[in-house]
């Protein structure tokens, strides 16, 4: 168990506990959650919920049991599919149902996991558990991912992708039409503040522009491509749910359970389609595109029959 007790900084006075324990320590927001939950924070003796904001000089105290790292076990991952490499990069297809890294709490199959059955040795940049990762899919969404093979690369790319420099093209269907049927949805993205495992749209969240355009429409629903502009974790999800259109099957953020059920999906209808960028060795733009998957063809079928 580890203790700190601390005066309240000034420049957490005012702070949600869960966002300020967050920033003060460095935990994710999510284990901050946990720790206060289990009642590992106090404010002057007195235990304080996640929402409770901090007040000016009070003195704080949080106990804590450190978890331990999550370490990656060289697992084949069924379907998924190298696109391409060669010394500085790896560009693959996942499938939906594979993290892209090991998470404390998630047991299921990886890319970094994948790859490493295949001999694939990436970047030792970054943490242990995520060497080589510049950016992520969420387990539920299938698609192309690039990796980074060299020390070279890893840097390029992970400013390439805080740069807005990379060309990130997602298919989605979304629940009826939107309107208009193209434009931009900017809205900022933030831990949803009733749950710790969802996003939404608050306004003390960061910056995430979503570019879209509707390639077709049908009775329930619609094909949509959409562009990121930023990368916020489930920002398509958040940004369509947030304008009443959810991806379709995409439960978790207000998708008719029915429909999902009728089209044979158990995960929203989202695809990493097509991802360009340029090079990190040679500096000429490379593009790869990838088909839908069984599952999200055989539900677009039912919906254009």
């Amino acid at each position: 168990m580890q203790t700190r007790t601390l005066p309240i900084p000034d420049g957490l006075v005012g702070e949600r506990a869960d966002a300020a324990i967050a920033k003060l320590l460095g935990f994710s927001r999510s284990f901050a959650t946990e720790v206060i939950e289990a009642g590992g924070v106090t404010v002057d003796e007195r235990a304080i919920g996640k929402s409770d904001r901090l007040p000016a000089g009070g003195w704080l105290e949080i106990q804590w049991r450190p978890k331990e790292a999550p370490t990656v076990v060289a697992e084949p991952v069924d379907d998924l599919i190298i696109v391409f490499q060669d010394d500085h990069i790896v560009v693959v297809d996942k499938p939906v149902g594979a993290a892209a890294h090991p998470t404390v709490g998630w047991d299921g199959p990886t890319v970094l996991g994948g790859l490493a059955a295949m001999g694939v040795i990436l970047s030792t940049s970054g943490a242990a558990e995520r060497q080589g990762v510049v950016h992520r899919l969420d387990a539920g969404t299938s698609g192309l991912m690039v990796l980074a093979k060299s020390e070279l690369a890893y840097a390029e790319l992970k400013r390439a992708f805080h740069d807005r420099e990379v060309d990130k093209v997602y298919h989605t269907v979304v629940e009826g039409r939107l309107d208009p049927l193209e434009g931009t949805i900017d809205a900022p993205v933030g831990r949803h503040p009733g749950s710790r495992w969802k996003f939404a749209v608050v306004t003390e969240g960061k910056r995430a522009i979503t570019h879209y355009e509707t390639l077709e429409a049908f009775p329930s629903g619609s094909l949509v491509e959409v562009h990121l502009e930023t990368g916020r974790t489930h920002q398509i999800r958040v940004h369509m749910a947030a304008q009443r259109h959810p991806c379709v099957g995409d439960t978790m953020y207000g998708a008719d359970p029915t429909l999902a059920a009728r089209l044979g999906l158990t995960r929203q209808w989202l695809h990493a389609v097509r991802l360009g960028f340029r090079h990190p060795s040679t500096g000429e733009h490379v593009e790869f595109e990838s088909r839908y998957p069984d599952d999200l063809r055989r539900a677009l079928d039912i919906l254009t029959a």
